[in-house]
């Protein structure tokens, strides 16, 4: 696949040969605050990505040294106003692009290279693993604006659980990544910016080395079976998910390769 380049308003968007897709936030001067423009992009982007047969996997990240700052503040007083529809609208289009990036069919990763408060922490959340370099700070800030963090909420929410959400949506306090890595939202985190490329790079490796199809289908495994009851119907569900594995294209190739020692045809060598 050739590298291709392009450029968004508030956005940059490039994927290289292997078939990884960066995503950068790019408004370092208010350090990626967002606004309608950015949702707008970011949702496009990551429709693109999910429909791009191409592309493996995406690393989110933010330019200049933060991660991102969450909703720009001109942007959400603004809407206070809006008529009541345009406002419902308005906040449709956040949780449009969190629930398209939640769902995205490829891996997602967020590379975390600095500050990330508010829906910031709403767009880490929403990625399949994180890992952010030690000195960034984390804050779910709503409540000091008047606000709530409710968009970005089911999402947070699945990350660290209720018991956290109900201290940090409560007390709006910043913490340190160490503290993000205990309570779930990062996976790891690295002393710098090198130990941080290394851990997004190693989990790329990772992941190019499964079967697209399966990672696909994994993730969707994750959505429908999570807080379900382990009855006959769910039994019977997972097993034919797994036969179905077992009989396509990528399971053969997989199952295959292995008994003749060799890699499978979808690994990035």
């Amino acid at each position: 696949m050739p590298v291709t380049d392009t450029r968004y308003e508030t956005i940059l968007f490039s994927t290289d040969d292997t078939g990884v897709a960066t995503v950068t936030l790019n408004r370092p001067d208010i350090h990626n605050a967002f606004n309608h423009t950015v949702v707008r992009e970011l949702d496009h982007v990551v429709g693109v990505i999910s429909d791009t047969t191409s592309i493996r996997a995406m690393v989110l990240t933010g330019a200049g040294k933060s991660f991102s700052a969450g909703g720009d503040l001109k942007w959400m007083k603004s809407a206070g106003s809006f008529t009541d529809e345009e406002n419902q609208n308005d906040a449709l289009g956040l949780s449009s692009m969190l629930h398209r990036l939640n769902t995205c069919p490829k891996p997602t990763i967020a590379r975390v290279n600095g500050a990330a408060f508010g829906g910031g922490v709403g767009l880490i959340a929403c990625c399949d693993m994180a890992f952010a370099v030690e000195g960034a700070k984390f804050a779910l800030s709503e409540v000091r604006l008047g606000l709530t963090p409710a968009t970005i909420s089911p999402y947070v929410v699945a990350a660290v659980g209720q018991r956290q959400a109900r201290r940090y949506f409560t007390t709006a306090e910043r913490f340190e990544a160490k503290d993000a890595s205990r309570i779930g939202l990062i996976h790891d985190t690295g002393a710098d910016i090198e130990a941080l490329d290394t851990l997004v790079k190693t989990a790329i490796q990772n992941i190019l080395a499964g079967a697209p199809g399966a990672i696909a289908d994994s993730k969707r495994l994750i959505n429908d079976v999570k807080e379900r009851e382990i009855d006959e119907a769910l039994r019977a569900e997972t097993a034919r998910r797994i036969a179905a594995r077992r009989a396509s294209q990528e399971g053969r190739e997989g199952l295959t390769a292995f008994l003749e020692k060799r890699l499978a045809n979808w690994v990035v060598r």
